[in-house]
């Protein structure tokens, strides 16, 4: 019963911290930045949605919280240079 609650509170706090990789990544103003960061999230979690060992758990819940600080900055340095939107992001339209 102990174990499964431990299991519970654990998945919940991996589910926590991969909201809040989601929810930090879309903050970059660079399309392609935004679009990596965001597809790397995404694909590092369901590669090791199956990981039970538990250290092998802990190390990459590390790597995990390194990378929030690391997106955390480079947001942030971001928002101290323009950028100009892609055609992707602008919605550009062919004229005939």
């Amino acid at each position: 019963m102990i174990a499964c609650k431990m299991a519970a509170s654990g998945k919940v706090q991996v589910l926590s911290l991969y909201r809040m990789l989601l929810r930090e990544s879309e903050k970059f103003s660079a399309y392609n930045y935004r679009t990596y960061a965001l597809r790397r999230v995404k694909d590092a979690f369901k590669e090791n949605k199956n990981v039970e060992d538990p250290q092998n758990l802990q190390r990459l819940l590390s790597q995990a919280w390194d990378s929030l600080a690391l997106i955390q900055r480079q947001v942030t340095i971001g928002k101290m240079y323009e950028t100009q939107k892609t055609v992707v992001e602008t919605g550009f339209k062919k004229t005939l």
